[in-house]
């Protein structure tokens, strides 16, 4: 089985893949870890000096390869959806979750990390409301799941995948 997290940075995304993973006992790939081994630096430093133009050109061959051989639990970019080609290879290859946040809950979560390129701005609450704005229907498109993160613990979004893939009869009833 494929499952393939989606959402805006700070979602949990790579932190509950990783739970995830462990709880249903399959491997876990990070994409964005993956270009980063790739480029050798940071995405931040690649955006700055490249552009997300040529980013989103690395990403979408990264997309393109672990989901067609990834089995097991892939974390993704939370830019991954601004690609048709990403949201179609994920959508028809993996089960997608939608880790849903809203604008204020990631700002709490995310006001101290430098390490976001897209947040580096004078209003970053701003700018997560227009991420949100933007992406929203196309991670809605490209899920077959959508979990809302709220403030649950990672156990408890985990619990709640596991209850979703297992209600559509994708996962066997523990």
């Amino acid at each position: 089985m494929k499952i393939s997290l989606i959402g805006l940075p700070g979602s949990g995304k790579s932190t509950v893949g990783r739970q995830l993973a462990r709880r249903l006992q399959l491997s876990f790939a990070d994409s964005d870890y993956v270009i980063e081994q790739r480029l050798g630096c940071s995405i931040r430093e690649y955006f700055e000096r490249e552009g997300e133009e040529r980013f989103r050109d690395i990403e979408e061959s990264v997309i393109d390869e672990l989901s067609q051989h990834q089995v097991g639990v892939l974390s993704t970019g939370g830019g991954v959806v601004l690609r048709p080609a990403n949201r179609r290879h994920l959508r028809q290859r993996c089960q997608v979750v939608y880790l849903n946040s809203s604008p204020d809950e990631l700002f709490r979560r995310l006001r101290h990390d430098v390490n976001r390129p897209l947040l580096q701005v004078a209003d970053p609450l701003s700018r997560l409301r227009d991420l949100h704005a933007l992406r929203d229907p196309l991670y809605r498109e490209t899920a077959h799941f959508v979990v809302e993160t709220g403030r649950p613990s990672v156990t408890t979004l985990v619990g709640m995948i596991v209850m979703q893939l297992e209600l559509a009869g994708l996962l066997p009833l523990n």
